[in-house]
């Protein structure tokens, strides 16, 4: 049943990365990205609820200039826990903030074990600038959901 589980999460991640980077690639085809000014960044916000990102203004063109930064949308990612989304901003080729814009939440514990998890996970993406980072132990499944989004998001913004 295990490697039935894991094949399962396997192939979904797969999917899930395999449609990032095609909506990568229609962005990069139209040249639409989202961009934020350095004064109104983004937040993380707590535990499971969505968080805002006000201040998105429409197409500014790069990324990689120094007075705005641009924001991407990882795939919604289902778990059996509920779903995981984030938010990664992009200023001068870094990645300067993560947001949780929706954590897993079916349960109480599965909401406490997100709210624990989110603020470790988003010190060591921008620690480390990519999705290649250990889960949390104790949060394996929202760690999963939490970082094959960020990577969905990275590929869009060709990261």
């Amino acid at each position: 049943m295990r490697i039935r589980a894991a094949m399962a999460t396997a192939l979904a991640s797969a999917g899930i990365l395999l449609a990032g980077w095609q909506s990568g690639a229609h962005i990069a085809d139209t040249g639409t990205t989202t961009t934020t000014s350095l004064s109104s960044s983004a937040t993380s916000g707590g535990s499971t609820g969505n968080t805002g990102n006000t201040g998105n203004t429409g197409n500014t063109g790069s990324s990689k200039t120094t007075s705005t930064a641009a924001t991407y949308d990882g795939t919604a990612v289902q778990t059996r826990f509920g779903t995981v989304q984030v938010r990664v901003t992009i200023q001068g080729g870094k990645i300067t903030e993560v947001t949780a814009l929706h954590l897993t939440d079916a349960e109480r514990k599965s909401a406490q074990i997100s709210s624990r998890a989110a603020p470790v996970l988003r010190s060591e993406v921008l620690q480390a600038q990519s999705a290649d980072v250990q889960t949390v132990g104790g949060a394996t499944v929202t760690s999963d959901a939490y970082l094959t989004s960020l990577q969905a998001a990275l590929d869009a913004a060709h990261f």
